[in-house]
């Protein structure tokens, strides 16, 4: 009853009164108060919600509020740790410098407040989250702790009040309990439909379990609260059941049973009856010490871990299962709940690890108490973890949730230490890998199907597709990297028994069986999954156990480790059945067992100075273990000689993978060194014959012309030989296991990649093998990586290449690395591609050729070896064996007879083969007493061999062959004898039964029973079907020779001289240049060699040399030799013709270009070379890009420019300041757009209209600054009716362009460059060109009349051109595109859009845009002169007559022409008031006259319009500036002034005209008052005519630019250079203002270039009475008076030197629109805004931002930093592309999108580059990967 009415109560103050009576020595009421009210607020059957919450808020500060609560809890923190929990994606930092543990990572916030300067840090986005750990000193150094975290701040927190948590002790349990409750009575056991059910019981549950969060936020006096209630058991003793008398809590509670049986975990009664007598079950919940494995029933089915429906889905999956019953209990470990955390997981696990839950369970990790007791119940939930992972749907997100935890406790060594002791966490983890597994077994296939006992993993399950192991060997991994729990793992016998049973699992996986007939229907993707299990479930724990077995102590271990592997070997070959030969055309690329088996050999040997015989086995299973090894080179070698082409891509997939460098060392390179282990310590004999008989080749050796092959097609013959002979070679000569250290075997690595190209730095570091467990402690970045770097590679710093892609920085091999390090055999392991030894080879003989060593086509060096480490000596034996002799003796005659399939890299193989042979000479050198079947050679050593000479040799060959005696036998005795004699000495060479003998000794020795199987006969007995190949019959060859003879006879068939060795070549050798060079060189090396090694080969050489003839080719010379040869000879013609050619085609293309780029304006040129006496009768003639005629543009048939239109406001971001504006990178910092050349334009004309006639304000001023229209021409002309043509062809063409046709864009037909429109070249006759320069004589009066009369004309002006003709239509359809070219804003500024006055306004505009952009393309002015590279782009001249035709058709309103008032004095008619002339803006009315005027004006007309505007601008420049002056100054100015009114030149005197002006504009006093300056006022300096002078001069130079820029344009001047100084006298010179001869600059005057038409003075005083005349307008009118035409180059926003900072501000910053933080923030580097990029939030009419933001900006083109990515995108009107980076790290490379996370710095080259290319428009001609956005950006 009381608790209802306490309900109705006032939260707060109950909350306070309950408070009081709870710390009260007798506090009984008060608790049943408490109790009762709670019983009613948090009752678990209603819903949760906000009620409940608030009232336990309130309860919990104790009536103060609960802001105020947290604060004051949080003042008692007494934290040292940071521990801030994040969620995927979130930003954090690692540092490899501080971290102990791989794992360690940082808060953003900490990182910065450390000290990491010069430390290896990077910055990355967690994937699946994680926590900061700086203050904990397990997990790094406490050097790296931020300032927050180094001072402990336990010791000067004051300790908490007792009573300020009271409540929170009385209240939280109570709390936690209803949220377990709502937990419990939301699950359903899950079927599909119940998964969202549990999503929604969830986000019910979200405000309580993000109270909780809230509170772990408190500090650590709240969390220590926290933990004792979650861990105390007799708090959950007493509430998890309910009260008895409550129904509900008792329902509740059976729930909570029911799912924990249905977990299929017991529970404690029945777990009683079932456990057997030597279980105990410990306090702990752990096992006591129990026998692991007893004698284990192999194949007993399994029923832990099945799902009910038991799923046989896999035809013949048979379950399996390892270990006996014995064990269930203990990894299943009942799961009775002790403690709320307890249970709290368990729902955690049950509902699949919601965000929230995970990180309100790691939020209490910084609390000790909390950190072990969560270990502990972690570790026994785990097989319960890995249960629901596997039935998951969701189990990606659900691994990153489980390692997001699980990574925080093991990462700390302490700790797991603690739990491998107390909680088995070793034998946990093995069992649930291992049951894991066992649910996707299938039996094997490999070796005999059908009896075959081996089973594997299925690749194809889901398990292993989707990596659904991760979490659980990442753990197992984790924790393999402490010392202490490695140790105990390698300890524990029957543990590592269990590992390598599990390891077992993937020896064999996803076999590949040879498709013979019919390409595979279906190719499988599951060999991902199978390198990747094996990466990581079994290569990975292996490094990490290899870690710990580095020193002499560890020696035991590694015995340990060595015997299982052999045992688990010896298991496997029974169980595959396997005896002696492999089963055909199958192939698996896993081995784990035997690359286990490798490592710990290799380590042994290595650190541990261990024996190697002493972990040998007998011969027979190294005979074996060899097999499956060899077995997978030789398929290496069948794959790419595309024997396996049916199986599909996936076989050459795999074949990749395996050597790749991610792979390599836990693969191939394992393998390869248990084949040189196995080599050092069998027959060698027996090795040879069994490589050359797994790579098929056996019948390829023989001395015979022709031979039949059993296996292979005659194609793959070449390949396969080169292949074995190529392994052969990486085999002997191979040391990365065999005595090379660790810096050397780094440093041939790094070779071996720089040589195949040169690479990035991050590439080198991705290419360069490590332990691939990223957690071995093996650092990719440690310090020898760059010292190794800095000795082998020199940097080349990132270049820009003219077509401007994009450069990195790259590292690239020394010179003297190429001399002597380059070592081919690495480079053929280590390549992915066949096609990067190809380029390592290209770029050997291209050093070469640089450094003159050697030309011509140079062969792989040969490089010296490491020496071999004592152990492995043997493996020099296979070098010096008779079988390896007779191959080699073989392929040398092979190859001097010319016999097919040979090849220059076969013998490049076998010259190394004896090279190496030369060089590792054997020590004893006792004849071998074992007698040959064979005499070929008298014993094994190479040196007595190689002059050893064979005389007869008895072949096998078909009838067929050449060889064959065609001859009856012989009658006569004599005959037959001698024949008998040769057929006794004759050799016979068989490599099979050879092996076949040797295998049989040794089995024989070892006595097995397998010496009774029965093998098949050896091929040459089969029998014949008919209709066969020819029957094999034996000859004997006689072949006298030796392999010395044999070498010397190819040195002269290589060099083409009969006798290229004479007989004392050999003294006068020069052995230094003998180390690069082709065969030649090789030979002569090797005799060279060969014969300092031995007199007696000496002498031999010297015997051969003498009598030496040259070669006589068999009896029939086959006609394909002869083909061959011709075939070359062919192929080096045909290459030098195409290489002529190419030299012709070069130049041609060459002259072309020259013309063409002087295809600009033709008539101007035309016009410039003519005197004005010649009358020139010929037209300007055009080509025509797509039909190559050439001739005049008419009116009929006209033609155009190539042109490329496009809007832009480059202009408009102009600025006063010289300095780029900061790219704003704190709140601080803002950038306002007031001052930019298009808003004061803008406002300007807006002012203007408030006042004054609409029509007179749009011929006043000129738009286009932003959203103008930029014309620009590649230079290339076609006729209008072609380019028709060519954009029907373009339309129907369905190939992907990267623009769009039906917006009318093109590509050049010549060049190639981007465009958009033609413009009409208008057909010119030079005899008009001739008038129009004619040097004038007439008075400044006379013209002026003449330019009145031609204006006066226009409004009679008939349209030149019949109204029709197709010069006129195309026009109008270019004016058409010009108009269409931009956004509709930027074309209205009129009072009623569409008039004729505002459409002459962007037409004048257009011509304005085009000739102020050119002045900024040239620099801002015109001292350099001459032709630019914009003035190529510029197309000016066809625009302007374009742009005239157009305007002439508007009649402009002619009552009121300028003209007049500039040129005369004249009264005003006062309608709607003018604007006056000294606010017009003077380029824009030059443009006017010029534009309105007949075409073509004649320059002295053109001259007499701009010295009339002169005068104008000149007296705006003075009003201007007068109002600078301070109101004394003024004064001052005008008595000065008056006295000079009356002197001669009056007119032409600044002081006069200057002292007039103020005069007649103080007549108005607002004029000064309005316009008064703020600085003049605080400005103390006196302005002295020099400084007037300057300013001047400086109004007006813009004016004079434009003018002479137009002049050169349209009459062709030339634009002389001068010095900066200088501009202004030269321009005024060019324009005529100023006589040829000007004065020395310090004398020119500005006043000296004014030349007036009537009386200054009167004209002057008519200017300012219009502006003081405007009385009855407001004051502000007056501001207009003031304007200032100079503006800097337009730049792009300054960045900061390191991106971090931008980073960091902006990744995190919310957008102004929507207010979110965007998922891809972007900057516009134009205008600094900040914008969603693709963000639907902030989406308009279906535009995305950066589009919508591209065209306001910057009128269809955008530039934007993508934040999160550092690369620049550009956005040009409907298409956009990825830039680049502008920022590249201390490597010189882009890091697109921060995937590496180094620090990056600003490239200023770069970035020059990019605001190049945006001032000069130029991005679609320079950027090639252009494509549509859809607006969707």
């Amino acid at each position: 009853m009381m608790a209802a009415s306490l309900l109705h109560w006032d939260k707060r103050s109950t909350a306070a009164r309950l408070k009081a009576e709870l710390t009260r020595t007798d506090n009984s009421s008060g608790l049943r108060q408490l109790q009762e009210l709670l019983d009613a607020v948090l009752n678990p059957e209603k819903t949760a919600d906000t009620e409940a919450l608030d009232w336990c808020k309130c309860l919990i500060a104790g009536g103060e509020g609960f802001e105020e609560f947290c604060k004051t809890v949080r003042s008692y923190d007494n934290a040292t740790l940071c521990g801030l929990v994040w969620t995927a994606n979130f930003v954090a930092y690692r540092c490899r410098t501080c971290g102990i543990s791989p794992c360690m990572s940082l808060c953003a916030e900490c990182f910065n407040n450390g000290e990491h300067t010069g430390h290896d840090f990077n910055m990355f986005r967690s994937q699946a989250g994680g926590a900061c750990d700086c203050g904990d000193s397990n997990v790094m150094r406490d050097s790296g702790f931020c300032q927050r975290h180094r001072l402990q701040t336990g010791e000067n927190v004051p300790s908490i009040p007792r009573d300020l948590l009271l409540m929170s002790e009385m209240v939280l349990p109570r709390f936690i309990l209803s949220t377990i409750q709502y937990l419990r009575d939301g699950y359903i056991e899950s079927d599909t439909s119940a998964e969202r059910d549990l999503q929604k019981v969830l986000q019910q549950l979200e405000p309580q379990i993000s109270f909780l969060e809230e509170l772990t936020k408190m500090g650590g006096a709240m969390r220590t609260v926290l933990t004792k209630i979650l861990t105390n058991q007799q708090t959950y003793k007493e509430l998890s059941m309910g009260q008895e008398e409550n129904l509900f809590s008792k329902k509740n509670y059976e729930k909570y049973l029911a799912a924990l049986k249905n977990s299929g975990l017991v529970s404690v009664e029945e777990k009683a009856q079932a456990a057997t007598a030597d279980v105990t079950v410990g306090a702990e919940g752990g096992a006591g010490a129990m026998v692991l494995l007893g004698k284990t029933n192999r194949f007993q089915t399994s029923t832990f871990l099945e799902d009910q429906d038991g799923g046989q889905s896999v035809g013949q999956r048979k379950r399996v299962k390892l270990s006996s019953s014995t064990k269930d209990p203990f990894i299943i470990e009942s799961l009775k709940h002790k403690c709320f955390l307890e249970e709290l997981l368990f729902w955690t696990i049950k509902f699949e690890f919601p965000q929230k839950m995970v990180t309100f369970l790691l939020n209490m990790l910084p609390d000790q108490d909390y950190k072990i007791t969560f270990t502990k119940t972690f570790v026994q939930h785990y097989a319960f973890i890995m249960k629901t992972l596997m039935k998951s749907h969701e189990s990606d997100t659900m691994s990153n949730r489980i390692v997001h935890i699980s990574v925080q406790l093991f990462s700390n060594e302490e700790l797991a230490r603690h739990m491998t002791e107390e909680c088995h966490l070793l034998d946990i983890m093995v069992m649930v890998l291992h049951y894991m597994m066992e649910s996707c077994l299938v039996k094997s296939e490999l070796q005999d199907e059908e009896n075959n006992r081996h089973v594997v993993v299925n690749c194809s399950e889901a398990l292993l597709k989707n990596n659904t192991y991760w979490p659980l060997v990442s753990d197992f991994i984790n924790i393999l990297s402490h010392q202490s729990v490695a140790k105990k793992f390698l300890e524990d016998h029957s543990l590592l028994m269990l590992w390598m049973s599990f390891v077992s699992f993937f020896q064999g996986m996803n076999l590949n069986k040879r498709e013979l007939n019919e390409h595979v229907e279906f190719e499988s993707q599951t060999y991902y999954a199978a390198f990747a299990a094996e990466l990581e479930a079994c290569a990975q724990p292996m490094w990490g156990l290899l870690t710990h077995c580095k020193v002499k102590e560890t020696q035991e271990y590694t015995k340990t480790v060595v015997r299982y592997c052999l045992e688990a070997l010896q298991i496997w070959f029974d169980a595959i059945g396997f005896i002696d030969e492999p089963a055909q055309h199958q192939v698996t690329f896993h081995l784990p067992l035997h690359r286990y088996y490798a490592m710990f050999l290799s380590r042994a040997v290595k650190c541990q100075s261990l024996d190697l015989d002493s972990l040998l086995p007998d011969q027979e299973m190294l005979m074996k273990i060899m097999v499956h090894p060899l077995q997978i080179q030789a398929c290496l070698s069948e794959i790419h000689s595309n024997m396996w082409v049916r199986n599909g891509l996936q076989i050459k997939g795999q074949a990749m993978t395996y050597v790749q460098s991610h792979f390599c060392n836990s693969m191939i390179d394992p393998d390869i060194y248990l084949l040189q282990v196995c080599a050092s310590r069998l027959d060698p004999d027996y090795f040879i014959s069994s490589v050359f008989e797994r790579f098929k080749v056996v019948d390829l050796l023989t001395m015979a012309s022709q031979h039949q092959n059993a296996v292979l097609d005659s194609e793959q013959e070449r390949p396969m030989l080169e292949g074995a002979l190529t392994f052969l070679v990486i085999l002997t000569s191979l040391r990365i296991h065999l005595g090379m250290t660790d810096d050397e075997i780094l440093r041939a690595e790094m070779v071996s990649q720089l040589c195949m190209n040169d690479r990035t730095h991050s590439a080198l570091l991705d290419l360069i093998p490590e332990n691939p467990n990223p957690k071995s402690g093996i650092v990719p970045g440690s310090c020898s990586f760059e010292d190794v770097l800095s000795a082998v590679a020199d940097f080349k710093a990132p270049v820009f290449e003219p077509g401007g892609s994009m450069q990195q920085g790259m590292y690239t091999p020394k010179a003297e690395v190429w001399e002597k390090e380059f070592d081919p055999i690495m480079v053929v392991l280590r390549t992915v591609y066949r096609r990067d030894v190809q380029s390592a080879m290209d770029r050997y003989s291209a050093f070469l050729k640089q450094f003159g060593i050697q030309t011509g086509n140079p062969w792989p060096p040969y490089k010296e070896r490491t020496p071999l480490h004592p152990c492995y000596k043997g493996l020099i034996q296979l070098l010096h064996c008779k079988t390896l002799h007779i191959v080699i003796f073989t392929l040398l005659y092979k190859i001097w007879m010319d016999h097919q399939n040979m090849s220059e890299h076969v013998l490049c193989m076998v010259l190394y083969l004896i090279e190496l042979g030369l060089d590792n000479q054997v020590q004893d050198n006792k004849e071998d007493e074992e007698h040959c079947h064979d005499s070929w050679f008298p014993g094994t050593n190479l040196l007595s061999n190689l002059h050893h000479v064979i005389n007869f040799v008895r072949v096998r060959v078909p009838e067929t062959a050449p060889e064959v005696k065609r001859e009856a036998p012989p009658s006569t005795s004599t005959e037959a004898s001698s024949y008998g004699q040769n057929l006794r000495e004759a050799q016979v060479f068989s490599l099979v039964a050879e092996r076949r003998r040797k295998f049989q000794e040794i089995i024989n020795r070892s006595n097995t029973e397998a010496a009774q199987v029965v093998r098949p006969k050896s091929s040459s007995t089969r029998w014949v079907s008919p209709g066969t190949p020819p029957q094999l019959v034996t000859e004997i060859l006689e072949i006298r020779e030796s392999m010395l003879s044999l070498l010397v006879k190819l040195h002269q068939k290589m060099s083409l001289k009969q006798n290229s060795l004479s007989t004392s070549w050999l003294e006068d050798m020069d052995t230094s240049r003998h180390t690069h060079g082709d065969g030649i060189t090789a030979i002569e090396r090797i005799l060279t060699k060969a014969a300092t090694r031995s007199c007696q080969i000496k002498r031999s050489i010297q015997d051969i040399c003498g009598k030496v003839c040259p070669p006589v080719p068999p009896k029939k010379n086959s006609p394909t030799d002869k083909k061959t040869m011709d075939k070359e000879e062919r192929r080096q013609r045909a290459r030098e013709r195409q290489q002529k050619l190419l030299a012709e085609f070069a130049s041609r293309q060459k002259s072309f270009m020259e013309t063409a780029m002087d295809v600009e304006s033709p008539e101007t040129e035309a016009a410039m070379d003519l005197g004005p006496s010649e009358v020139m009768e010929s037209e300007v003639l055009y080509d025509c890009v797509i039909c190559g005629q050439s001739g005049p543009s008419t009116e009929d048939r006209p033609t155009g420019l190539v042109v490329l239109l496009q809007a832009t406001s480059v202009l408009g971001h102009r600025c006063k300041s010289k300095q780029a504006k900061n790219l704003p990178t704190s709140d601080e910092e803002h950038i306002y757009p007031a001052d930019t050349c298009g808003v004061a334009h803008d406002l300007r004309l807006t002012l203007m209209q408030q006042f004054f006639k609409d029509s007179s304000c749009l011929q006043s001023v000129s738009i286009g600054w932003d959203g103008g229209v930029y014309v620009q021409t590649c230079g290339h002309t076609l006729h209008i009716d072609c380019h028709k043509s060519y954009m029907e062809s373009l339309r129907n063409d369905q190939v992907l362009q990267g623009f769009s046709v039906d917006k009318g864009e093109f590509t050049c037909p010549l060049c190639r460059q981007f465009a958009n429109s033609v413009l009409p070249c208008r057909p010119g006759r030079g005899s008009e060109a001739s008038g129009w320069h004619a040097p004038t004589n007439k008075t400044t009066s006379v013209l002026v009349k003449e330019v009145d009369d031609l204006q006066e004309k226009l409004g009679l002006f008939p349209v030149r051109f019949p109204t029709e003709s197709n010069l006129s239509k195309e026009m109008e359809l270019v004016i058409k595109d010009i108009k269409n070219t931009t956004q509709k804003k930027y074309m209205d500024y009129g009072k009623n859009p569409g008039s004729p006055d505002n459409d002459f306004l962007f037409m004048y505009s257009v011509a304005r845009t085009n000739l102020e952009l050119e002045l900024v393309h040239r620099g801002g002015n015109l001292c350099s002169g001459g032709a630019s590279a914009a003035a190529k782009r510029s197309c000016l001249n066809q625009l302007f007559h374009v742009l005239a035709m157009h305007m002439r058709l508007y009649s402009i309103d002619s009552a009121y022409n300028p003209w007049t008032k500039l040129t005369r004095v004249a009264i005003n008619k006062e309608a709607e008031p003018e604007v006056p002339m000294l606010f017009r803006d003077v380029p824009s009315l030059l443009i006017i006259f010029v534009l309105t005027m007949p075409q073509p004006l004649r320059k002295e007309h053109f001259t007499c319009v701009v010295k009339m505007l002169f005068n104008l601008q000149f007296i705006q420049a003075l009003a201007i500036l007068s109002t600078k002056f301070s109101p004394e100054e003024r004064q001052a100015w005008v008595t000065s002034g008056a006295l000079k009114k009356n002197a001669a030149n009056s007119e032409r005197s600044v002081e006069a005209l200057l002292s007039h002006v103020i005069v007649e504009l103080s007549k108005d006093k607002s004029v000064y008052k309005v316009n008064a300056d703020e600085t003049t006022m605080l400005s103390s300096s006196v302005w002295s005519p020099q400084s007037i002078e300057i300013s001047l001069q400086q109004f007006c130079l813009p004016f004079l630019r434009l003018s002479c820029l137009l002049q050169h344009h349209l009459y062709g001047d030339n634009l002389t250079g001068c010095l900066e100084e200088e501009e202004f006298s030269s321009l005024a010179v060019c324009l005529g203002l100023l006589p040829s001869t000007p004065p020395p600059s310090s004398a020119v005057h500005s006043a000296s270039c004014l030349q007036w038409p009537v009386n200054a003075f009167d004209l002057v005083s008519q200017w300012s009475d219009e502006v003081t005349g405007l009385t009855r307008s407001p004051e502000q009118s007056l501001t207009l008076l003031v304007q200032d035409p100079q503006w800097t180059p337009p730049r792009l926003l300054q960045l900061p030197d390191n991106y971090n900072i931008i980073f960091q501000y902006y990744h995190r910053k919310a957008c102004t629109v929507c207010k979110k933080v965007p998922k891809d923030p972007a900057l516009c580097l134009v205008c600094g805004t900040f914008v969603c990029l693709k963000g639907v939030c902030c989406k308009q009419q279906g535009t995305c931002e950066c589009v919508l933001h591209s065209q306001h900006c910057g009128a269809a083109t955008g530039i934007f930093l993508l934040i999160n990515a550092s690369v620049i995108i550009i956005i040009r009107g409907h298409r956009f592309c990825l830039w680049g980076s502008v920022y590249l790290d201390a490597h010189g490379e882009e890091d697109r999108d921060l995937r590496r996370g180094k620090p990056l710095f600003l490239c200023e080259e770069r970035y020059r580059v990019l605001e190049q290319q945006w001032v000069s428009h130029t991005f679609d001609h320079i950027n090639k990967r252009w494509g549509p956005h859809y607006n969707g950006l």
